[in-house]
């Protein structure tokens, strides 16, 4: 299983004070020298982290697979043609929302996302979809053709009950299957952290963990590679 470290966390940090550091770029230097397999990081419309400058130079000097989260709007399409990232996750965006709050609705925009995709395939991007874990979005996303579907492990990560745990992972798990069985990849996010990612590992269809907060919240006491380093051991 495969580890994508999302660095939008150290833009946040910058932004604070409006000056150049930290800058994320060299976090996700230090990431991939300590293992990631990948680097993620979200393009919003308002620029409220990451900024343009940032996504063109980790086109230039990071080696792992670069991972684009972004709206599919024109304005976002056009720069995704441009930098050339190795994939683009289509993500919904709503300008008050602190962070990614839930999947993408395919179904309801299946002809503007299937236009998306076809453009980006053109360029030879990968294009992952954010989804819920449900089959009808799964059975979706394989209409519009995108190559992967994540699946937002929120609702699983906010969950206190032992049943209702039981029963998110079940539906997390049986999405992931759908997904393999129809050829989509299959990758996972959102709110995973050290003591809930055991049991998302288990679940075999899943090739990839992207990961942020948690990371960079532990990264602050140990820094940012033994950080990285401690997550890939545990989803080994």
């Amino acid at each position: 299983m495969r580890l994508g470290v999302n660095i939008d966390h150290v833009a946040t940090v910058r932004e604070a004070r409006q000056i150049r550091e930290p800058d994320p770029i060299a976090a996700a230097v230090l990431a991939d020298l300590a293992g990631a397999h990948g680097t993620v990081c979200h393009l919003r419309e308002d620029r409220r982290h990451i900024k343009d400058r940032d996504v063109y130079f980790l086109r230039e000097i990071v080696n792992s697979h670069l991972n684009l989260e972004m709206a599919a709007t024109d304005e976002m399409v056009k720069i995704a043609i441009d930098l050339k990232p190795d994939m683009v996750t289509l993500v919904p965006e709503k300008r008050e929302e602190l962070t990614t709050e839930g999947g993408l609705e395919i179904a309801a925009n299946r002809d503007h996302l299937r236009e998306v995709i076809n453009q980006l395939r053109k360029q030879k991007i990968i294009t992952s979809l954010f989804i819920e874990p449900d089959i009808r979005q799964i059975k979706a996303s394989a209409r519009v053709k995108a190559d992967f579907v994540e699946l937002h492990t929120g609702r699983y990560a906010n969950l206190r009950s032992k049943i209702l745990l039981a029963d998110e992972l079940d539906r997390i798990g049986s999405a992931a299957v759908a997904a393999g069985k129809l050829g989509l990849g299959v990758s996972a996010g959102h709110g995973l952290n050290y003591h809930n990612v055991q049991e998302i590992v288990k679940i075999r269809e899943i090739e990839e963990l992207n990961i942020g907060h948690s990371i960079i919240g532990r990264a602050l006491f140990v820094g940012i590679q033994q950080a990285v380093r401690e997550m890939v051991e545990l989803i080994k």
